[in-house]
């Protein structure tokens, strides 16, 4: 079934002394998730922004596997920007800078912190199990933000679950956006031609997809004008 966390450490996960949460769904996803991404970061350098990194726990894994990559985590929640710095400093790893706080809603958002000392322009974004457990604004928020920051190679990476031409793909995603919906009717599975649909007004196309576990998708957007992946 596919993975729904709305607040690490309100389900039971554990909390570190330092803040640190723990999602059940990092030890189950990280390791084909960067399979994926792997394939493109292997040997590239820049930065790579997490929009909404949750505990932190995946930036962290991903910038001990990419020592020349530059990784920059955001989230809006208080307690995933704390646990996001806990698992910094408990890493100690040089190339993860501080959590920014990030709203995806706002189309105007930048990955840059309040020093103005930010990227400029990303490699990639990179953003999981977000844009269902979310108004659509913060999709069309953050295709915005990707088309804006993007470099001319870069690359956009979805990770959750997803429908395809209007139809689940498996009946656990069916139940869990009814979960979804009764939760907040602004939530719910989004359908990938919708978001080709997005990417397209912003000049993004869709260029690859990636079945993944548990009945979830990466989806991968690239600029219009990119060679073909």
């Amino acid at each position: 079934m596919a993975e729904f966390v709305v607040e690490f450490g309100k389900d039971g996960s554990p909390l570190e002394p330092d803040g640190r949460l723990d999602a059940a769904a990092f030890h189950r996803n990280h390791q084909p998730i960067w399979a994926v991404l792997k394939d493109f970061l292997a040997g590239r350098s820049g930065d790579v922004l997490e929009a909404g990194s949750g505990t932190g726990q995946h930036v962290v894994h991903f910038a001990g596997q990419t020592p020349e990559i530059i990784w920059w985590p955001s989230d809006l929640s208080a307690a995933h920007l704390r646990s996001i710095a806990a698992w910094r400093a408990h890493a100690g790893l040089a190339n993860i800078r501080p959590p920014q706080p990030i709203d995806l809603s706002d189309p105007a958002w930048s990955p840059a912190p309040p020093d103005g000392k930010g990227p400029d322009k990303l490699l990639a974004i990179f953003c999981a199990n977000v844009i269902h457990i979310a108004p659509w604004r913060v999709a069309e928020g953050l295709f915005a933000g990707a088309a804006r920051h993007l470099r001319g190679d870069g690359r956009l990476f979805l990770y959750g679950p997803f429908k395809r031409d209007g139809k689940h793909t498996a009946l656990s995603n069916a139940v869990f956006d009814t979960s979804l919906r009764e939760r907040d009717p602004e939530w719910g599975v989004r359908d990938i031609a919708d978001l080709e649909t997005l990417a397209d007004g912003v000049g993004l196309r869709l260029a690859d997809t990636f079945e993944m576990p548990a009945n979830n998708m990466i989806l991968m957007f690239v600029r219009k004008d990119a060679a073909q992946s």
